[in-house]
């Protein structure tokens, strides 16, 4: 009996260290399934020759290695001696093969090339850059191509990114609490630190490091001044520490109000010699602590946050100050256009433009201000920032929304590659055809010197780091569109399913379909035809476009739709706020115009009758009914798919996504009923009655409350 119990653990035991928890992230380095590829891959790869000793150096061994030996299951051993069937990494200063193959001044600081050698010997790749941490971005890249099964028989591979800085902004609050997030708490545990380095923070990095994200800011932009003491310092070290052989800088949120709060003035105005005298002197001493730091992420002047104009002073006044603090270091700023004010009674779209066109051209050279893909917060879908080439004169940070705030937060799949694709590829026209969003960003159309994208993470402490399984490829989009903005949704998503998944070819399919609709199946059930923030008070989870009582008049969302009994939407033509005026006239021009704008933006910029007669022919109400409808039943088809992935994938990560596909169903569900009930009392229309009747009255769904939904965070 004794046997048979230790055997029974034994195998449980087993079955743990199997289980497909989603920890490894697309880092999974399992033995290639394929036989014929697996059988090319070995007789390949015997030996690898490193070349440099670094701290980078060191890491890109160690992943290589580990890389290697487990997706060929076999041992490859380290060797000086070149070899067939050999892998050289080499930078170009220590190089021992002949590299003349290689345009080095192409590449720049972060790029590599991975190439066959030609000759004698067979089957010699190198794998190449300028500096060591274009050497293991080269590493993950070859090990990428291994995983998704690629021909490694004739290599020449040649990348280097199209952003410079390409970093993800935490909103962790000091007590863990994360402002918006939905995998957990924070996984900075600033209690144990600097003491304890976890694995996870060098498994982070590693996961950032693979798709080249190479800054991180660790704290929330509703910032807390306590993080500048040198408590904190030493913790932020020790991370620093710990990322940076992984060309990762740590960045840091500026509490505006910080002079006041921790230093003992009586003012944080950014003219007073006194407060630039502490802010140097700050900065000074963050550097004894980080030499490498990165700079400051402020958000200044909204939604109670302090700033300049506390003092009657300029966000520019603000920024530079705090450039100036900085710019000894080679520091930046990065100071966030998300303004808005509820005293200024004008349309909540056109204040941040308002704001900071006038002030192009009056900021430090180290100075970025950082913008949201569209005008308003991260919705389903937003027209692209008008921002975006109207401030040519000052480099801008794209600011994406990683994290599913406004997109059914931990529980629903959507894929948001097609939605940052749809921003990136967006023309502003501001410098004639093909001046596009991706072009403002990578500093190509305006020749700026400095460019940056930021993405607010989705990550948490969950053991698969996203909550849903599925929220992993938000994180890895994002960072492999940072690095090539040129790349499409559908290779991202081939890619991060095969690496976390499985290279069947069957499920890539299916799966890769059900990502590449998902986003706009999501728009269909919460905000379709251009409706936007309608969803829950302060929670934002779930539908609610009663909501009329708010703080402020911007955070209604009767303030968005406007429903009446004439028709629903916001009018910002001439005729109403005219917020078109702030694009180029040839984007205004496409919106502009009540019978050619596209559907998918007719209620951001036009009140529309209920009876006006949409493309299929159908009224607008009965359109509305229509799409919220279509979003249900696509959720429905993206179940059964799911379903037929059963035997092709692990037992865990079919059951986790199943459960969350019904919640989303339900959700999908909610959206509808609540929305179409709601706006039937101005529409004062029937529901088509081929449609599934609601389950429960307006009034219901007015009454649910969600006291404890996550990620409303902490704001200090």
């Amino acid at each position: 009996m004794k046997k048979v119990l230790l055997l029974v653990i034994s195998l449980n035991i087993v079955s743990c260290l199997l289980a497909e928890d989603g920890y490894r992230l697309w880092l999974r380095y399992d033995k290639v399934d394929n036989t014929i590829l697996l059988q090319q891959y070995r007789s390949q790869i015997n030996a690898v020759i490193i070349n440099g000793s670094s701290p980078t150096i060191a890491v890109a061994k160690n992943e290589l290695f580990a890389g290697l030996q487990a997706l060929l299951d076999k041992k490859v051993f380290e060797t000086k001696e070149i070899k067939s069937n050999t892998i050289v990494i080499q930078r170009k200063a220590a190089g021992i093969i002949d590299t003349r193959i290689v345009n080095y001044d192409d590449l720049g600081q972060e790029g590599f090339a991975i190439f066959t050698v030609k000759g004698n010997v067979k089957n010699v790749i190198v794998i190449t850059a300028n500096t060591d941490i274009g050497v293991l971005y080269g590493v993950f890249q070859f090990l990428r191509l291994l995983q998704t099964q690629q021909n490694i028989t004739e290599l020449n591979i040649s990348e280097s990114p199209k952003i410079k800085l390409r970093i993800l902004n935490h909103w962790d609050n000091l007590n863990r609490s994360v402002e918006r997030g939905y995998a957990g708490i924070s996984i900075w545990n600033w209690h144990t630190l600097p003491g304890y380095i976890d694995q996870r923070y060098i498994d982070y990095a590693r996961a950032n490091a693979s798709i080249g994200i190479n800054g991180t800011v660790l704290t929330n932009v509703n910032a807390n001044a306590q993080i500048l003491t040198k408590t904190y310092l030493e913790k932020m070290a020790a991370l620093a520490n710990t990322f940076r052989p992984y060309g990762i800088k740590v960045y840091l949120t500026a509490r505006f109000s910080a002079p006041v709060e921790i230093g003992g003035l009586k003012t944080a105005d950014p003219l007073n010699e006194e407060v630039k005298d502490w802010w140097k002197r700050k900065a000074d001493t963050i550097y004894q602590f980080i030499p490498d730091f990165g700079g400051f992420l402020v958000k200044a002047n909204s939604e109670g946050q302090p700033g300049p104009q506390n003092y009657q002073r300029t966000h520019a006044d603000g920024a530079n100050m705090l450039a100036d603090a900085v710019a000894p270091h080679g520091g930046i700023v990065m100071w966030r256009a998300f303004v808005y004010s509820n005293e200024t009674p004008t349309d909540r779209f056109k204040q941040a433009y308002d704001e900071f066109k006038p002030l192009d051209g009056q900021f430090r050279k180290n100075v970025m201000v950082q913008v949201k893909n569209g005008p308003i917060d991260f919705q389903p879908r937003e027209p692209f920032h008008p921002l975006f080439g109207a401030i040519p004169k000052t480099p801008i940070v794209m600011e994406f929304q990683i994290t599913m705030e406004y997109l059914g937060q931990g529980t629903h799949l959507v894929y948001e590659a097609p939605l940052f694709k749809e921003c990136l590829d967006a023309d502003t026209y501001t410098k004639g055809k093909g001046s596009t969003v991706a072009k403002v960003v990578d500093g190509s159309l305006d020749n700026n010197l400095i460019s940056g994208i930021a993405g607010v993470a989705n990550i948490g402490n969950e053991r698969n780091w996203t909550n849903h399984p599925f929220g992993q490829a938000n994180w890895y989009a994002f960072g492999r569109l940072a690095w090539d903005h040129t790349l499409s949704s559908a290779r991202i998503a081939d890619e991060w399913i095969k690496q976390t998944f499985s290279n069947n070819k069957s499920f890539v399919n299916e799966v890769k379909g059900i990502m590449l609709a998902s986003r706009q199946i999501m728009v269909n059930y919460m905000t379709p035809l251009g409706l936007h923030h309608i969803m829950g008070t302060g929670h934002h989870y779930g539908p609610a476009p009663w909501v009329s009582n708010a703080g402020r008049a911007d955070w209604n969302p009767v303030y968005y739709h406007k429903a009446d009994s004439a028709g629903i939407g916001f009018d910002r033509t001439v005729s109403g706020s005219n917020a078109l005026s702030q694009y180029s006239p040839e984007v205004s021009a496409q919106w502009s115009n009540l019978n050619n704008c596209a559907e998918e933006y007719l209620l951001w910029f036009h009140h529309v009758p209920w009876k006006y007669k949409m493309k299929s022919g159908k009224t607008l109400w009965d359109e509305l009914c229509y799409k919220y409808n279509a979003g249900v039943d696509s959720v429905r088809w993206m179940q059964k798919t799911w379903e037929k992935m059963k035997s092709l994938i692990d037992e865990e990560r079919f059951k986790q996504t199943k459960m969350f596909l019904s919640i989303q169903e339900k959700d999908a569900a909610w959206w509808r009923n609540a929305c179409l009930l709601y706006f039937q009392t101005f529409s004062r229309r029937p529901i088509p009655s081929n449609y599934e009747k609601a389950d429960h009255s307006l009034e219901y769904y007015k009454a649910l409350r969600f006291q404890f939904a996550p990620g409303n965070g902490n704001s200090f």
